[in-house]
């Protein structure tokens, strides 16, 4: 597929995704496979970084596989994930995965390996490439860029927490009151399990995920206004075990914030214009979902594409990524308020982490019921 030269001499692409980050690259790929020529703008250069808590559920792993990209990420830059445990003063509640295993990564590792993978396949990746404006028309959609216009019959917004795109589109809604943020560090030294780990102190939470054999990374999530002090040092200093861990285990990266993290989205598709991974919307980072959301609803996506453009590309065409985008959002969304509920509570968390310690089955049930 793909259409040819523009009019004004430019080439015009099938789909142009503004945002390589993973999702937008899962996308990419996707749509290479089915025949789709495609063109990713990113506004950074190759790979890039992030604050993330770097934990891959087994249904994203599964994503990852059938992309031919898990193969191209070397086993020193991730470790496979048993399951969930939950620390809370002592007790201890835990679970693992029901459908298989899942997959502590190294963000910049992913993201080279989804690069890789992208172009291998025949994706046009432009680095630091800022889409200044962008204009959907009957005809197809047109980004400017400081390198000149970019022509293609659909445009996917892959774009990020604060979207610029879904705010010139006017899709922002409102989170609400809630803003939360998240710092995030890795240490050299081995794993001590192959759970990822969540503690719970007052006013925020720490997420320990083995990322590799000799690496291991920490992020900590707080609400806004909770903490007297948000520095990496002073919300580690409010875990005493993880401390511990940690004594005398070099730092093996910088320290990277994100946030706030809650953003709303009124409608993921337009004409010619969808929105992926999490500028489609995102409640929280507490529970790892963001990068198996991302490559989901880049499957779903690509899946619709040839059909879609061969017609044109009406929102009607799209609206089966609307609908699997809801199913796959809404349970992380129940889960997600759910969890923010208890970091709100102490009381309450404290008799929920000890009831799953107790009974942990019930935590079984959980992951079995939200497919994880």
């Amino acid at each position: 597929m793909g259409s040819g030269p523009h009019a004004q001499g430019a080439v015009t692409y099938d789909v142009a995704i503004v945002g390589g980050g993973p999702a937008g690259l899962a996308l990419a790929i996707a749509a290479r496979a089915r025949g789709l020529t495609t063109v990713v703008l990113e506004r950074r250069a190759f790979p890039c970084d992030k604050a993330c808590g770097e934990g891959l559920m087994p249904a994203g792993l599964e994503v990852l596989e059938r992309l031919g990209v898990r193969a191209l990420i070397r086993d020193e830059d991730c470790t496979p994930l048993a399951g969930l445990r939950y620390v809370q003063e002592g007790a201890v509640a835990q679970a693992r995965f029901t459908r298989g295993r899942g997959l502590g990564i190294r963000r910049i590792a992913l993201h080279a390996a989804l690069a890789e993978r992208a172009r291998a396949v025949g994706v046009e990746l432009r680095e630091q490439s800022q889409v200044l404006s962008h204009v959907r028309e009957r005809s197809g959609v047109t980004l400017e860029t400081p390198a000149g216009r970019v022509h293609a019959s659909m445009l996917v917004a892959a774009d990020g927490l604060a979207s610029p795109i879904r705010l010139r589109e006017g899709l922002e809604g409102d989170p609400g009151a809630r803003r939360r943020y998240g710092l995030r560090r890795h240490f050299q030294l081995s794993p001590w399990t192959d759970f990822v780990e969540i503690h719970f102190a007052e006013g925020v939470e720490a997420y320990v995920t083995p990322v590799g054999g000799c690496r291991v990374g920490v992020a900590f999530l707080w609400k806004d206004g909770a903490l007297e002090k948000a520095s990496f040092e002073a919300l580690l200093a409010r875990f005493p075990a993880l401390v511990e861990r940690l004594r005398g285990a070099p730092a093996d990266s910088s320290i990277r914030g994100a946030g706030p993290l809650a953003r709303v989205s009124r409608a993921r598709v337009r004409d010619r214009f969808a929105l992926l991974g999490d500028a489609a919307g995102y409640v929280d980072a507490l529970t790892g979902e963001g990068l198996t959301l991302g490559f989901l609803g880049a499957e779903a996506l690509a899946q619709l594409l040839p059909a879609a453009i061969a017609r044109g590309v009406p929102a009607r065409s799209l609206w089966r990524y609307e609908l699997a985008f809801q199913r796959a959002f809404l349970p992380y969304k129940w889960l997600a308020q759910g969890m923010l509920l208890l970091t709100e509570r102490p009381w309450l968390r404290r008799r929920v982490v000890s009831l799953l310690s107790r009974a942990p089955w019930l935590l079984r049930g959980a992951l079995w019921a939200l497919h994880l």
